[in-house]
């Protein structure tokens, strides 16, 4: 008997929703988040900086840096600020416009 195999996308569409419902819509926006959350953790990590001291140069607790870095309370100006205060560079690139710098 020959197994089936399915695709990333077939598996989501299954479970989740197709693309243009508003649960699919709302997995893909707390990805997102997730993964920009991710990008400053390991940043951090990579400054070999703790939550701790990143929250003192951007004057949060570190419960606020945990909290963005599991992509909760996240706005462009706290993706700014934090990697601003790391001193990264971070861009943001929009279709037919290009990157556009956030600091």
């Amino acid at each position: 008997m020959e197994k089936k195999v399915y695709t990333h996308e077939e598996v989501v569409n299954e479970f989740i929703g197709k693309k243009g419902t508003p649960k699919r819509d709302k997995y893909e926006e707390d990805l997102e988040m997730f993964l920009i959350g991710e990008a400053i953790k390991q940043a951090r990590q990579a400054k070999n900086l703790t939550q701790e001291e990143l929250g003192k140069l951007v004057g949060v607790q570190k419960a606020q840096i945990s909290r963005i870095e599991s992509g909760k309370n996240l706005t462009f100006s706290t993706v700014r600020k934090l990697f601003k205060a790391m001193g990264l560079a971070v861009s943001l690139e929009v279709e037919s416009l290009g990157k556009v710098s956030l600091c």
